[in-house]
């Protein structure tokens, strides 16, 4: 075995590698599981034990020479290439133009509405994604039989540990820890278990508000809520309140406004209405201050969710919500002004 390790090295001494496939040739042949070195390791095992160290000392030679010849034309052939391509380079041409890029609509809609509601005092804050049953859903009145704990509108990860279906849940988590006044809003991304569509995803960006102090009342819900919209889609525009239902809030209220793509003519955005909801709001039911530990005799509130995709849509006359998530730069594009 002494002499054929001796022949190799020789041999390998005066393989010549030029290019990639002579590389992957050579490790093929030498280095790979079913290459030579690796037969003669399989064969040190059977051989007397008394040639076992003068033959492992010329086996490890023999590996190291091939991983060292094999690296070595590695770093030559990289360098080659890297040189012929610098070779191809004409440096007389114009060079090309560096395009910069722009925000995301969502992103641009999402830091105006944050910008407006804290004109207005709020301050924002953010929570996890991931949720218990007592911030997703029980600690905002939800009885244990209601249909959003359901499968089909909740993605559980757990028992009673799911991805937030809003971010009422950092309401929750504020009142734990904060004691009244409270005037804040809690931008995030949310998930349900929907089929999507147009007008739907199974996950969106929502953004919240509340507002809990002594006094509170609907007229500063809606007075609220008036500034916000005009401040966002100009003095002119129209609104109405639909009463509704929602388990945290009582009274609940939907806010709709005048459908800004077809100027309340009708379309397939608004239903062919003219009316477009953008968010959900009511006065805290006082169930839900008692449960976060906050006396509803002494004070009240009000709360508010609307989500950011449905705002773009009428802010930028976008149709069809997936466009959004489908990394076209054509589209995005074309919010480098904003």
């Amino acid at each position: 075995m002494k002499a054929k390790l001796q022949e190799l090295i020789e041999e390998m001494k005066n393989v010549v590698i030029y290019s990639n496939d002579d590389i992957e040739n050579f490790r093929l042949k030498y280095l790979s599981k079913k290459g030579v070195i690796n037969d003669f390791v399989s064969q040190f095992r059977d051989i007397d034990p008394s040639q076992k160290k003068e033959i492992g000392q010329l086996l490890n030679t023999v590996k190291q020479f091939a991983q060292n010849k094999w690296e070595e034309a590695c770093l030559n052939i990289s360098s080659k290439s890297l040189n012929n391509e610098s070779e191809k380079i004409d440096f007389t041409l114009p060079s090309e133009p560096d395009f910069s890029g722009s925000r995301h609509p969502l992103s641009i809609i999402e830091n105006r509405i944050i910008g407006i509601f804290r004109q207005l005092g709020f301050v924002l804050h953010e929570g996890p994604e991931i949720e218990d049953d007592w911030h997703n859903f029980s600690a905002l009145n939800f009885p244990k039989n209601h249909p959003a704990r359901d499968m089909q509108d909740t993605f559980f990860i757990a028992e009673e540990i799911a991805l937030r279906t809003h971010t009422s849940s950092v309401q929750v988590r504020l009142m734990e820890k904060q004691s009244p006044p409270i005037r804040a809003i809690m931008p995030g991304r949310v998930y349900r278990n929907e089929a999507v569509s147009a007008r739907a995803n199974c996950f969106f960006h929502q953004i919240e508000g509340i507002y809990i102090d002594k006094k509170v009342s609907f007229k500063d819900l809606k007075q609220t809520l008036y500034i916000f919209v005009q401040q966002l889609f100009g003095e002119k525009i129209q609104v109405r309140f639909r009463p509704s239902y929602f388990p945290f809030t009582e009274p609940s209220a939907e806010m709709d406004i005048s459908c800004q793509l077809c100027h309340g003519e009708g379309c397939n955005v608004c239903k062919h209405s003219g009316w477009l909801e953008i968010l959900g709001c009511g006065m805290i039911d006082p169930n839900v201050l008692k449960m976060n530990g906050i006396n509803p005799d002494e004070y009240s509130g009000f709360a508010f969710g609307m989500g950011v995709e449905r705002i773009a849509m009428l802010q930028f006359d976008v149709k069809d919500l997936r466009t959004y998530f489908n990394n076209d730069s054509r589209f995005l594009s074309q919010f480098k002004n904003y």
